[in-house]
């Protein structure tokens, strides 16, 4: 479908060892249209983290397949995935994982640089990116100088660098107090929407699934709409 960014298929996952088997998911369905801004809700433990992770290229299925941004990833090989990481989807995880010993401004501009954009272009992108979360004066500063909501930010406009069509963010506010995690939360929902990107959100918290265009819960390891 022409409109689709996303859809996932039966999707499946297994985790076996030796004396037993556990299922994660269990035929998980669900499509999002360009643009839309989806919301998971559910308890830790239920495979909410786990879905993202496949939907990223991070984590393989057991079975099913996951079509995104107009590419089936379900049986990709390694380097597929990784280009698909690189250039279409747009991680942000409840922890920054940005790197320590690089500015605010060279954490974003990074992924594009190595991602063959000429330097000049990428470090002009990441000045405008950084300047969007409202952190320009903070530009020179290492993770460690910054606050954990101006981390998560600076995490928000890294996955924007390389214009993915898709962000993908998993508990972005898990590990803030509550006026960060408004905050964060805000601003994701405006810079999708500021950028035109699809939104596929996983988090505990309902007052920030509310915000989403729709909300989806799982639930033994199926994906309900509520």
């Amino acid at each position: 479908m022409m409109n689709e960014i996303l859809r996932v298929e039966n999707l499946t996952k297994d985790y076996k060892s030796q004396s037993e088997s556990l299922s994660v998911l269990k035929g998980v369905n669900l499509t999002v249209q360009r643009g839309e801004r989806v919301c998971v809700i559910g308890e830790s433990g239920n495979g909410k983290s786990t879905f993202l992770n496949i939907l990223g290229g991070i984590d393989s299925a057991s079975g099913g397949r996951v079509f995104a941004c107009g590419k089936e990833i379900t049986g990709m090989d390694e380097e597929g995935l990784t280009e698909y990481r690189a250039r279409f989807v747009g991680l942000v995880f409840q922890f920054h994982y940005l790197l320590k010993d690089f500015t605010a401004l060279e954490n974003i501009f990074l992924p594009a640089y190595m991602a063959g954009v000429p330097k000049a272009k990428a470090m002009e992108k990441a000045k405008k990116l950084l300047a969007d979360v409202g952190l320009s004066e903070r530009a020179t500063h290492l993770p460690s100088e910054l606050s954990g909501g101006e981390r998560q930010r600076v995490a928000v406009a890294r996955a924007l660098i390389n214009e993915p069509e898709l962000i993908l963010a998993d508990e972005p506010t898990g590990n803030l107090d509550p006026a960060n995690s408004a905050m964060i939360g805000d601003l994701l929902f405006d810079i999708a929407s500021r950028y035109g990107k699809s939104l596929l959100l996983v988090t505990h918290d309902m007052d920030l699934a509310k915000k989403g265009s729709s909300i989806y819960e799982m639930k033994d390891g199926v994906l309900v709409k509520r």
